[in-house]
């Protein structure tokens, strides 16, 4: 007889999912146990076992954020599922499709609105969840624990995308049911609904009207894998493309269209403040990008997403999904490419230093399909801003919430992708997490750490220094970083800038955990808050 805990297994690989991560409490340990059974006849879900939930949902983050697919996080009950809340945060302000899932006490202790003293217990577990996820989904029963996780699931896939929190009690588990038979669906696929003709007219009157057109793409033209054509429609302008972080890798790094540069710096933002029609693909236009809302508003604004804009009022809305709306725009407009009216900046040579002699040996050791999952950290907003991103879903990056501690831990999921996985961390937010290398040795993940070590929380010595103060509270005594992966079994070494490049590449090539740690100090770059220049105008 099939239990509630093998229904669990069945509906996440109706929905496509492959791969999952978690941690076992003793609420949970049925759901464990159908993992394993169908896993060894070859069929069903890779549970990897984390040392903390919070690396649960960080790793099912980055995992969805490199494949576009359904990140999935398991956990226990009460401090197990609060454990993993900051990470679901971080999710939900970057719009990745997660599912958390957690159990609850057993319905037979369970009286509503009292608290009974039992193991984990809280009154209200969904209510840790409710400001950080779109939609929490409740079992009530064993017979329909199946269908409640497709639609948790489905739903955590549909725009806009965001995580969901599924509430299982432990007995449920455990239950017998009748054996599920699976509806297969795919939920990797969004829905793309038309919008009426009379938006897609104004669009087009908008952009033929338009002598000095600008475009914006975000993550929901990477979330609708729009990248191809993204750039027919920069040709068709003439425009120039800026890039918010969740957009980098759209477009190739020679489009002669694709600007090199973040939006914070003068070059980039001149572009914006010159145009005269800006067309705003599957962006927020959130205040990191356009440096606290400084942005002036251009003349004419074309808003193609699903979501209702939240901080500008578009001239034209398309709700649609970017990969449908464009073909659209692009059978309307002439079929001669416009000559751009714009000088494409150079990259960030205007910005050379030792922060960008390092980006130069990071990237040389990069492949074209690798994965960069950095933190916030120093190095980390420079290749957030500065970074060559070859492919779409190249960059990673905690620019929702801003969590520190993230990099590593997403890096994990992101590893098993597929592609090359690189993690860029600090020395500070690195030990938030480190336990995880023993899950990446136990898992072979094939991730390559490179731990910039500039001895404190250097953002944060910045705010001292640049306002003429002693830096307090930043300063840390970091361990010996090579050995404390030693403990561990993942290999490590220590380099200089100079062996950066062969370290990368001998990283990734080996296939395994490894750590690279580079002792150095940058200076924040341009894209950081108290380095925006329209804060300075």
């Amino acid at each position: 007889m099939a239990t509630g805990g093998d229904a669990l297994v069945a509906a996440l690989r109706a929905l496509g999912v492959e791969v999952a991560f978690g941690l076992p409490g003793v609420h949970n340990l049925a759901a464990w146990k159908a993992f394993g059974r169908v896993s060894s006849s070859g069929a069903g879900v890779r549970l990897v076992g984390v040392r903390h939930e919070q690396t649960a949902g960080y790793a099912a983050d980055g995992y969805a954020r490199a494949t576009g697919r359904l990140g999935v996080a398991v956990t226990t009950t009460g401090p197990g599922a609060s454990n993993v809340v900051t990470a679901t945060g971080e999710a939900w302000a970057c719009h990745s499709p997660l599912l958390v899932i957690a159990t609850d006490i057993p319905t037979t202790l369970r009286r509503a609105g009292a608290y009974r003293g039992v193991l984990h217990e809280t009154v209200d577990q969904a209510g840790f969840f409710r400001p950080v996820t779109k939609a929490q989904v409740h079992v009530t029963s064993v017979d329909a624990l199946y269908d409640d996780v497709v639609r948790a699931g489905q739903l955590a896939m549909e725009h806009p995308r965001r995580p969901v929190y599924l509430e299982i009690p432990t007995d449920l588990l455990s239950a017998p049911t009748a054996e599920p038979a699976p509806a297969p669906t795919d939920p990797s696929t969004p829905p793309r609904a038309d919008a009426p003709a009379g938006p897609h007219d104004r669009a087009v009157e908008a952009l033929l009207a338009a002598q000095r057109p600008l475009v914006w793409a975000g993550g929901g033209a990477t979330s609708a894998g729009a990248g191809a054509l993204v750039e027919r429609l920069a040709r068709a302008l003439g425009a120039p493309v800026l890039t918010s972080y969740g957009g980098r890798g759209l477009l190739p790094p020679d489009s002669p269209h694709l600007v090199p540069l973040p939006p914070h710096v003068e070059p980039a933002g001149a572009l914006w403040d010159a145009a005269d029609c800006v067309v705003v693909l599957g962006s927020d236009l959130d205040a990191m990008n356009t440096q606290g809302f400084r942005q002036p508003r251009p003349p004419t604004l074309v808003d193609v997403d699903l979501r209702r804009p939240a901080n500008i009022d578009p001239d034209v809305w398309l709700q649609e999904d970017v990969a449908s709306a464009l073909p659209h725009l692009l059978a309307a407009l002439p079929p001669r490419d416009r000559e751009p009216w714009f000088v494409r900046p150079s990259g960030r040579e205007g910005y050379a230093g030792p922060a960008t002699a390092f980006l130069d040996a990071l990237e040389a050791g990069l492949p074209e399909d690798a994965v960069v999952v950095a933190d916030m950290c120093v190095a980390g907003y420079w290749y957030g801003g500065f970074g060559r991103v070859a492919q779409p879903r190249g960059l990673a990056y905690p620019v929702g919430w801003g969590t520190l501690g993230f990099g590593f831990p997403a890096s994990l999921g992101a590893a098993l992708s597929g592609r090359p996985t690189v993690a860029l961390v600090g020395d500070g937010g690195f030990l938030f997490g480190c336990g995880d290398l023993a899950t990446a040795a136990q898992e072979r993940l094939p991730v390559t750490v490179v731990l910039v070590d500039d001895g404190g929380y250097g953002m944060l010595r910045y705010d001292f220094v640049k306002d003429g103060e002693e830096p307090v509270g930043t300063e840390l005594e970091p361990p010996d970083f090579v050995a404390l992966a030693a403990a561990f079994r993942v290999p490590a070494r220590e380099v200089t800038v100079d062996g950066l490049t062969a370290a990368v590449a001998e990283g990734i090539a080996s296939g395994a955990p490894n750590l690279v740690v580079l002792k150095a100090r940058f200076d924040p770059p341009p894209n950081t808050s108290p380095n925006w220049y329209r804060v300075r105008a």
